[in-house]
């Protein structure tokens, strides 16, 4: 029995020694998530540290933007759609008392072999469908899935809060997580890159499920303080549902109200 005893002692001691032996985990490794890096440094400050590193003022504060390129859709079978044209026109309100309503003014259309797949607008009060005005019901369904990043440049107003979530990864990149409670109660939840501050992920709630942005491929046009994610993964409960590659952008440019209406 003694033996036995001593044996199994051994093996305990010589497993100990070999996991004291072992590296810390590193910025790559999971184990990283379950605490948080830099604890005194602020939800505010690093939003904005986000907010500089985007373009400042201009990025927190824009008039308009235009951006064009193409997507990629899935069938419920995970068949991949191509829509060669996707574009989106966006005009941006003065203030945003709600994360994941509609405000401002916005226009979404996607075409497929040359024909409108998707259309989606929003005019300040009316929402558009390929058919006409969409009764309000349907209207706030299709814009709680819809709104829900531009809540970050707003997030240092007053009547929103900030929180530190533990950190995590995104893409294999360590990020900040940031929760971001509007005046209404309703929370946001932002991955900030730990190195360079480029938001890399937003998550919210929606009548979906979750739902989650993975932001990467960031350029910028000569002239212009604004940092554009160039791809855009979006999931629902953790299914990928498309991808949008924004191959160009256009800011603060005169956009007609004519826009925002009928298809």
């Amino acid at each position: 029995m003694r033996a036995l005893f001593s044996f199994g002692l051994a093996i305990v001691l010589a497993g100990s020694a070999w996991a004291k032996s072992l590296p810390p985990p590193g910025p790559d490794q999971p184990l990283v998530a379950a605490r948080m890096e830099n604890p005194a440094l602020s939800a505010r400050t690093i939003v904005e540290r986000a907010t500089a590193q985007a373009g400042g003022e201009s990025w927190r504060r824009p008039a308009t933007l235009y951006l064009e390129g193409y997507a990629t859709f899935y069938a419920p079978d995970g068949t991949p759609l191509i829509n060669e044209s996707h574009r989106m026109w966006r005009v941006y309100p003065e203030f945003k008392p709600q994360a994941h309503n509609a405000d401002g003014k916005v226009r979404i259309e996607s075409r497929r072999d040359g024909k409108v797949v998707t259309f989606l607008a929003f005019d300040g009060s009316r929402t558009y469908g390929p058919d006409g005005v969409l009764p309000p019901s349907a209207a706030d369904k299709q814009w709680a899935e819809n709104f829900g990043f531009g809540v970050i440049r707003f997030a240092l107003d007053q009547g929103f809060s900030l929180a530190r979530q533990p950190d995590d990864l995104v893409d294999g990149q360590p990020v900040y997580r940031i929760e971001v409670t509007d005046p209404t109660g309703a929370k946001t939840l932002f991955g900030i890159s730990r190195a360079d501050y480029a938001v890399l992920s937003v998550g919210f709630a929606t009548p979906r499920g979750w739902h989650e942005r993975i932001y990467s491929n960031f350029y910028q046009k000569p002239g212009l303080s604004w940092v554009q994610p160039g791809r855009i993964r979006l999931y629902y409960n953790g299914v990928k549902q498309n991808e949008i590659v924004w191959r160009d952008f256009k800011l603060n440019e005169a956009m007609p109200d004519g826009l925002f209406t009928g298809p």
